[in-house]
């Protein structure tokens, strides 16, 4: 790392957005300030997947003033696959950063992503993404963790793509250099674009580890506070988990073993309270959405 230079570095942020100029703005004013030790340089490629574009006023308005070069590009399609192949195809430098619309990052994020990166020579870092609430939750979702995701040490080598996303990441851009389109526009309705490119990288033997000190925030608006949310977007990604699986595997015997047992087991989950009985329904849904995709039902089509 000593004899790297900051003129060698230069990170691309890409934001893929779609109808969400509040968040957007809130994200672009928090990557104003990023901690950079004169170590790299870095820039903002914003793609709008709203062909409304409701995003280029926003990033018009922070191109006056922001400290930083920020791009703008609209992906007519409304498709997330697409939206992230335009990001990565616009991508300046050497390192492309994902982070979600509705996130925002601590200042010192890039720089603890990119010193991970180079003290394991990996080609991605994945960071943790906390819960951000804007109001008080209801109490099933602060005691059942439903917002919480698994974090790990630094340094952890990822093995099992499932723990994967592109809301907290740093890649080399180098491992982008022969692809077309990275992200498999089949996900592009579903989500689930970001598990398929690591799964694909990770069989390619590519290397994926953990920086637990680059945290991002998820806000998580009052309107997410329902149950029918979480079981909608737990049947939609098992569905679209079911794209990585086959129907006579393992991992499918699995699933169908965790239906049986966590469906048996919710009315004892109930009697202890409502936040268990939830975070086990969300973990069934999971399952219950991967094993029909495996069947090509699926309940929930669509973010």
């Amino acid at each position: 790392m000593n004899n790297i230079s900051k003129s060698d570095n230069h990170i691309s942020v890409c934001i893929c957005t779609y109808k969400r100029p509040q968040m957007l703005s809130n994200l672009l004013s928090k990557l104003q300030n990023q901690v950079t030790e004169n170590l790299f340089t870095y820039s903002v490629v914003v793609v709008d997947n709203d062909t409304g574009q409701t995003g280029k006023k926003i990033v018009n308005n922070w191109q006056d003033k922001s400290s930083v070069k920020i791009n703008y590009f609209c992906e007519v399609e409304q498709n997330i696959a697409l939206a992230r192949n335009k990001a990565v195809s616009n991508a300046e430098g050497n390192f492309i950063a994902f982070i979600d619309d509705d996130e925002f990052p601590e200042n010192t994020w890039l720089i603890n992503l990119l010193k991970t990166q180079w003290k394991y020579e990996a080609a991605g870092v994945l960071g943790p993404v906390k819960p951000y609430f804007e109001t008080e939750p209801p109490q099933w979702i602060i005691k059942g963790k439903i917002c919480e995701r698994a974090s790990f040490p630094t340094g952890t080598a990822l093995k099992n793509y499932f723990d994967t996303r592109t809301g907290n990441v740093l890649f080399n851009k180098a491992i982008f250099t022969d692809q077309e389109k990275p992200f498999n526009p089949e996900f592009g309705l579903t989500g689930g674009e970001d598990v398929d490119f690591f799964g694909r990288m990770m069989k390619k033997g590519l290397a994926f580890v953990w920086c637990d000190e680059a945290s991002v925030y998820e806000i998580v608006p009052p309107n997410r506070f329902t149950k029918k949310y979480y079981l909608k977007r737990a049947l939609l990604r098992g569905g679209s988990n079911s794209k990585n699986s086959a129907l006579l595997s393992m991992d499918t015997v699995k699933s169908v073993i965790a239906i049986i047992i966590y469906t048996t087991a919710l009315p004892f989950f109930l009697l202890c309270g409502q936040y268990l009985f939830m975070k086990y329904l969300i973990k069934d849904c999971d399952h219950i959405g991967k094993v029909l995709g495996l069947l090509n039902y699926k309940i929930v089509t669509k973010r």
